[in-house]
């Protein structure tokens, strides 16, 4: 099939023609007709898929078809509001939306917090016919009375399993409060679980369903292994994997801020070239960091778990985990960096043996075993034992056993406990994060409305 067989004018197809496209990805080829026709949609499918184009081309082209729309002051009415959870994210969506849209009449922009809202207000105040957004800047905004969202037609929330772990669920409901009722809604998601679903539930209306590849698998093209390594070695290991393999673009993933930082300045003071990127960094450094990265100039870019969301690389050859995320569905999200619409990459894991239990739930939730790789010289010492993993107010990991802040069953200290226990919560279970954050409040399933109670962490920052 080719883009051309999808329906889409030839604006749209003269756009895609010039970034090199013809074939649709399996997701584009379900997506694109789906949502031309105008019913709800509710998609899933792995991470660098081309889901983004999947619902730009048809949003673009509704848009441009139907009758221009203006607010009670008479500006350009926001026809079009797109939800992402994270800066980066909503910044490539909406250049896709530019490049697209770019020989449309149409007119779009981006929002989100860390930077100063009077530039938006002055855009706002110009009409836009698309606003692509993180959840808590609109609502400041609206807030604020500086938008009017009451003549969106199409809704779309990208992203939408990421918006649940990052606790947008409240700050969703209040969107939907403000948006139209009758509109055309879309759920795009990276994984597709079955607390997607319930969302759909609530906000689409007889969906169209498209899921392209079981849910919470790595692309095939991706080739993973593990390396067992030393507590203490790791970031040794990490340099002499990059030095001897002649690496010249590595995305590399920490759980925490704190480690995020200190793992670029040990490679830079080794003779790699780094620089780190999490919710701390300024919009300024952190767009940088990633230019940077981009065009080749930077050989690693470290970051959380939630500051590479949208980080969206052709060719992208290497992702390492250097710490094993407590949470599988995140290997899935960090390894899907590589090996994006078709092209090979390797993902490789630096596990220490306070990561196994990490490891053995990854396993099952993508039902294989990930390869074995022993370096010489880095393996752990014969002595060494699994230690708790402190992350945040929060103990888990030691012995293949979680832990909860505040003891549990299990015959040790906070030992035992199911995956519901906060224990098994996302890393930061009360630091800041947000839309480009390391630390992640509580989310569900660890604490707040959770089985296991206890105060909710703070709200993301925006």
């Amino acid at each position: 099939m080719l883009f051309t067989e999808l329906g889409l004018a030839e604006p749209l197809l003269r756009a895609v023609r010039e970034q090199g496209y013809d074939t649709p990805t399996p997701i584009q080829a379900q997506a694109i007709p789906a949502v031309l026709g105008g019913g709800d949609l509710l998609a899933g499918a792995q991470t660098g898929t081309g889901k983004t184009a999947g619902f730009t081309l048809p949003m673009l082209q509704r848009l441009s078809t139907g009758n221009p729309v203006r607010d009670t002051r008479g500006r350009i009415a926001i026809r079009a509001l797109i939800l992402t959870p994270t800066r980066e994210l909503a910044a490539q969506v909406e250049e896709s939306v530019r490049t697209y849209g770019k020989y449309l009449p149409l007119t779009s922009m981006v929002m989100f917090g860390g930077v100063g809202m009077q530039p938006q207000i002055d855009r706002l105040r110009k009409g836009v016919d698309i606003l692509v957004a993180t959840p808590g800047r609109l609502l400041d905004h609206h807030q604020q009375g500086t938008l009017d969202l009451r003549q969106v037609e199409i809704f779309v929330l990208d992203e939408a399993d990421r918006m649940l772990d990052m606790g947008f669920i409240h700050d969703i409901k209040k969107v939907l409060a403000i948006v139209p009722p009758k509109k055309q809604s879309l759920l795009f998601s990276a994984t597709f679980s079955d607390e997607i679903k319930a969302l759909a539930d609530r906000l689409l209306n007889q969906p169209a369903l498209i899921e392209v590849a079981r849910r919470n698998a790595p692309a095939e093209a991706v080739t993973q292994k593990v390396h067992p390594v030393g507590r203490e070695r790791k970031k040794e290991l990490l340099a002499h994997l990059i030095k001897t393999g002649d690496w010249h673009q590595v995305l590399v993933f920490t759980r925490m801020k704190h480690g995020c930082n200190r793992l670029a300045e040990y490679l830079n003071d080794h003779g790699i070239t780094a620089m780190a990127i999490h919710g701390n960094k300024s919009q300024g450094a952190r767009t940088k960091a990633l230019a940077d990265f981009k065009r080749g100039e930077l050989q690693v870019l470290v970051a959380t778990d939630i500051a590479a969301r949208g980080i969206d690389i052709e060719d992208l050859p290497h992702v390492v985990n250097f710490e094993l995320p407590n949470v599988p569905e995140d290997y899935v999200h960090r390894i899907g960096r590589t090996g994006r619409a078709g092209a090979s990459g390797e993902a490789i894991s630096l596990v220490c043996l306070d990561e196994e239990i990490f490891l053995r739930d990854i396993e099952r939730l993508i039902r294989k075993a990930v390869p074995v790789v022993h370096i010489p010289g880095f393996e752990p010492p014969a002595g060494e034992r699994a230690e708790p993993i402190v992350l945040g107010r929060m103990t888990i990991g030691i012995g293949g056993q979680r832990r909860t802040p505040g003891g549990g069953p299990g015959g040790r200290p906070g030992g035992g406990g199911g995956r519901s226990s906060a224990g098994a919560g996302r890393s930061g279970g009360g630091g800041g994060g947000g839309s480009g954050g390391g630390g992640r409040p509580a989310p569900r399933g660890a604490g707040g409305a959770g089985p296991n109670g206890g105060a909710r962490g703070p709200r993301p920052k925006r």
